[in-house]
């Protein structure tokens, strides 16, 4: 399968920025972290900042990274799918008319070398079949169907890591759910001491934020799945009818004789001779 710098290059900037950005918006969360009560009695009351501040603090050093390191992950092969399925990468829209033109103009070393340096997805699926194509239409076939599932797999593999992001996330969330209760149980269970209400009902939000985090990571690693997998069956049959079209009439512009001078060759009349009898002649 041919190894696409472009597409892996512009993966890793993706993920760089976005690791960037995250850890940006999370430092500026946790500077604001309040030291006394008094700043932790104005982030409680209420609003949008407050709430994600709140948030972001109650995410901590262990759950605050993990999770936004899985977000990262999420948003980097959400955004490498999208780029990679678009029609104009599957198939692009002058393609096929340039490479029929070539191919009816019986230039089929010209046609060979257009899909050659293409890197869609069709011309790379022509060039597999088309180097199988001395050997008959059926390996042709077969050599660009295996190409095809080639590069469908790997689409599926990074498609699966966000089912994977899909079900580790509300996993991730139940853990940070069970720390936070056992941190309130914790707190109940001091003896000698008065149960604080505010350290209680504290442990318990932060608890819920973490569940919060996991189950909105789950949401849109699901959907996208489900978004992906349909696009990819969708695009992997539109390219397989194509491909199959382009070699089909190929092999068979090969197979017909090409006209001497380039000029088409009249039909010759026929004579029906009886044996003994020589043919007569044209006048």
């Amino acid at each position: 399968m041919r190894f696409d710098r472009q597409a892996c290059s512009r993966g890793w900037s993706v993920l760089a920025l976005s690791l960037l950005t995250t850890f940006i918006l999370a430092s500026l969360a946790l500077a604001q972290e309040p030291g006394t009560s008094e700043p932790a009695t104005k982030t409680s009351s209420g609003g949008p900042f407050a709430f994600v501040l709140h948030f972001f603090d109650s995410l901590g050093w262990v759950f605050g990274p993990l999770l936004g390191l899985v977000s990262v992950c999420l948003f980097a092969f959400v955004v490498l799918l999208v780029l990679d399925l678009r029609m104009s990468v599957i198939i692009p829209p002058g393609f096929v008319e340039e490479f029929t033109d070539t191919v009816n103009k019986r230039q089929f070393k010209q046609a060979f070398d257009l899909a050659r340096n293409d890197t869609s997805f069709l011309a790379r699926v022509l060039t597999a079949g088309m180097s199988r194509l001395q050997y008959g239409l059926e390996d042709a076939r077969e050599a660009s169907r295996n190409m095809l599932a080639s590069i469908k797999s790997s689409k599926e593999q990074l498609n699966s890591y966000l089912s994977v992001i899909g079900t580790i996330g509300p996993l991730l969330g139940l853990v940070g759910t069970v720390f936070g209760m056992i941190l309130a149980f914790m707190t109940m269970g001091k003896t000698g001491a008065q149960i604080n209400a505010a350290e209680l009902a504290s442990s318990i939000s932060k608890a819920l934020c973490i569940t919060l985090a996991g189950v909105g990571l789950a949401v849109p690693a699901i959907f996208f799945n489900a978004f992906f997998k349909n696009r990819i069956v969708h695009v992997s049959m539109d390219c397989d009818n194509i491909a199959d079209d382009l070699l089909t009439q190929m092999y068979h512009n090969s197979k017909k004789p090409a006209p001497p001078g380039g000029a088409p060759t009249p039909p010759t009349p026929t004579v029906n001779a009886q044996p003994g009898v020589p043919a007569a002649k044209p006048a």
